[in-house]
């Protein structure tokens, strides 16, 4: 079994943990109110897309994401979210340090001897889901637990359906597909772009990911016999008919969308193996991004 396998089979458990390490920390994390970014890179930008749209859909707050080098220079919030699974990317720690004494920080990290934990004001550990994969799987997926637990929009449902994620068959044929579309709609925006991101680096498989209502407006042109479209939470109303109808294979996730994340990390996995490919080590890929000075 790879490191990745191991890693995103034990994620249950590891959404457990985060869950009670959101009622232990939540003094450092956002009040109701607060104006708020989330800030990541790669999978971890998906994460912030995803926990931004639940926070302000939840009426808690004005939340935006932002990668970390887009960061808005002139924008001014209450408090800022930096999730890192390294606590080492430089991208990160340039921003953390440019909001020192501007802004509070708090960093989500999953390793405490890392720079990090100096450069955030305040830093929540979720040790528990570091991984030794390059392909992040557990770490993200706990660190959106967390803040969803913080908001109270996390569910014993959904750690359920993580197991049910993790025990039923991929539905057949999916893992011969050749393309693979990956749609959300608020929060699960977010996760589709992360279901496509484990795609292109476990697999290098030709992968999108949209807002469901903007695939009709172009993208829906590359569906035909041999393609995948993967639905993530509740789908526009026809959108599946209009799918079906090129000859495409249509997923529609029925769990929790997170849990339905946990779906798309499995089939990164499996067509990585089909393809002879070594999910751990992704090629032109690092744990961490880390630029020279």
């Amino acid at each position: 079994m790879t490191h990745v396998e191991d890693e995103l089979n034990s994620q249950p458990e590891c959404w457990a943990r985060a869950a009670d390490a959101a009622h232990r920390h939540g003094g450092a994390l956002p009040e109701p109110g607060e104006r708020v970014a989330v800030i990541g890179c790669g999978t971890s930008y998906f994460m912030a897309q995803a926990a931004a749209a639940l926070r302000e859909g939840a009426g808690l707050g004005e939340t935006d994401a932002f990668a970390a080098s887009e960061f808005p220079p002139t924008r001014r919030y209450d408090r800022v979210i930096a999730l890192t699974r390294s606590g080492t990317t430089t991208e990160v720690l340039d921003l953390l340090a440019e909001l020192r004494g501007q802004t509070r920080t708090i960093a989500i990290t999953a390793d405490p001897r890392t720079p990090v934990m100096t450069a955030a004001d305040e830093a929540v550990v979720l040790d528990f889901a570091d991984e030794r994969s390059v392909v992040q799987t557990r770490f993200a997926t706990s660190a959106l637990t967390l803040l969803r637990a913080h908001l109270g929009l996390h569910t014993d449902t959904a750690v359920a359906d993580a197991r049910t994620a993790l025990s039923t068959p991929l539905p057949e044929g999916l893992a011969d597909c050749g393309q693979f579309t990956f749609l959300g709609r608020d929060w699960t925006v977010g996760l589709a772009n992360e279901a496509a991101l484990k795609m292109r680096e476990a697999a290098l498989a030709w992968t999108e990911a949209y807002p469901a209502m903007e695939y009709r407006h172009g993208p829906v042109s590359v569906t035909t016999r041999g393609t995948a479209t993967w639905m993530i939470g509740e789908p526009p109303a026809g959108l599946a008919e209009q799918v079906c109808a090129t000859g495409a294979l249509w997923i529609e996730g029925r769990l929790d969308p997170l849990a339905e994340l946990v779906r798309a990390q499995r089939l990164a996995v499996a067509v990585a193996t089909r393809r002879g490919l070594d999910p751990d080590r992704p090629r032109h890929l690092t744990r961490s991004v880390i630029l020279a000075p």
